[in-house]
């Protein structure tokens, strides 16, 4: 019975298993590519013997959290162990005949000066110039590798491309799907430290402070006293709008740049008033904006002190 018979008996048709082969010239950028497959999802395993990718393949492939297999992207390079360019064309080329894979290869290419540079950089030797210059190493590599170039369906080069172009080519070619921008506003306090992931920062410390009206002071932002205490501030909404326009500009350009999280830090003195408020505000306004946002509050329960807080400003002249 054949495959089609199969099909038109009513039995789904299965997608094959995708695998991408990852290789190239060594200081092109495979190891960036398997790092940023990774995050997109894929399965990378990096210097696999070509010689067992067979039996590689038979074995059942990962499995995302929401149950469809997880892709294959194989790297090797001139100093995986028996690796012959010839030999894995071959090789590869008998395993497209099996119709449960989809398999397809990418090569890294780099101009040799671009890759001196790199090397002399990192203050490493090249794989095939232990002994000579890194020069005729290169040389040797890009001749040795020239039948994977040629049969490559993908081939990026590197040469002018920065660490972030890369990751950006790669993402824009081989991305399982646009996964949206995960968003985190986190309101904190100055005093005890800024949050160390922070995408953007926004210092709430112009604003009245709640802290010295004795009447709010063991309060915090999530209540309603306290907002009302901050929204009578005049700088108060002219400067939230501000930042709101400033987020809804900036979120969809950083969805497009494929950024997993954009973490938006909210700072006051002690943590616990303005930023707290002015983290749920700008919360609210982003999800009637249509985002997605998550809210957290790192010194919410901290113990209010006034040796901490700055001294309530003069009334003006």
């Amino acid at each position: 019975m054949t495959d089609s018979s199969i099909v038109q008996a009513g039995f789904p048709a299965v997608e094959p298993h995708r695998v991408l082969l990852v290789t190239g010239l060594s200081g092109a950028g495979k190891t960036t590519a398997l790092k940023t497959l990774e995050d997109l999802g894929w399965e990378a395993i990096d210097n696999f013997p070509i010689r067992l990718l067979p039996l590689l393949m038979d074995t059942p492939q990962a499995v995302r959290r929401d149950g469809q297999e997880r892709p294959l992207a194989i790297g090797f390079d001139t100093r995986t162990r028996g690796f012959d360019p010839g030999s894995i064309v071959r090789q590869v080329r008998d395993l497209e005949e099996r119709p449960e894979y989809a398999i397809s290869t990418l090569f890294l290419d780099c101009a040799g000066r671009e890759l001196q540079r790199r090397y002399a950089e990192t203050r490493r030797r090249h794989p095939l110039a232990q002994d000579r210059s890194a020069e005729a190493g290169i040389a040797e590599e890009r001749e040795w590798l020239q039948p994977l170039r040629r049969w490559a369906e993908n081939v990026i080069d590197t040469t002018n491309l920065a660490l972030s172009d890369l990751q950006q080519e790669i993402r824009s070619r081989f991305a399982l799907e646009q996964s949206p921008t995960s968003i985190i506003v986190t309101s904190f306090g100055f005093a005890r430290g800024m949050p160390p992931s922070a995408d953007l920062v926004f210092d709430m410390r112009f604003l009245r402070n709640p802290y010295w009206d004795r009447s709010l002071r063991e309060m915090t932002g999530l209540e309603a006293p306290v907002g009302a205490f901050i929204t009578e501030d005049p700088a108060y909404q002219g400067a939230v709008d501000r930042i709101v326009d400033l987020l809804t500009f900036l979120l969809p350009r950083y969805q497009a740049a494929a950024k997993a999280y954009v973490h938006i830090a909210i700072g006051c003195t002690g943590g616990r008033h303005r930023s707290v408020f002015v983290a749920q505000e700008i919360t609210k306004r982003l999800q009637a904006a249509g985002f997605c946002p998550t809210v957290q509050h790192r010194n919410l329960t901290s113990r209010p002190t006034d040796a901490i807080e700055e001294s309530p400003a003069p009334p003006p002249a």
